[in-house]
């Protein structure tokens, strides 16, 4: 997902100061903000159990 649809997506959950946020925080934060694990980019994705999480393409890229 394009940064620009992450801060999208962040600005849709009313999520604020995300401006100048790098990509992976603003995800952890949506993550958060959603009630899901706040995982994006973390040791656990090699054993990722999600496989319907929207970042989680994204994620193994890293």
């Amino acid at each position: 997902m394009h940064i620009n649809e992450v801060r999208a997506r962040a600005k849709a959950l009313g999520l604020s100061g995300v401006g100048k946020m790098r990509r992976a925080d603003i995800i952890i934060q949506i993550q958060q903000a959603e009630n899901h694990t706040p995982c994006f980019g973390s040791a656990q994705r090699e054993n990722c159990p999600h496989e319907d999480c929207c970042w989680r393409e994204d994620c193994f890229r890293l």
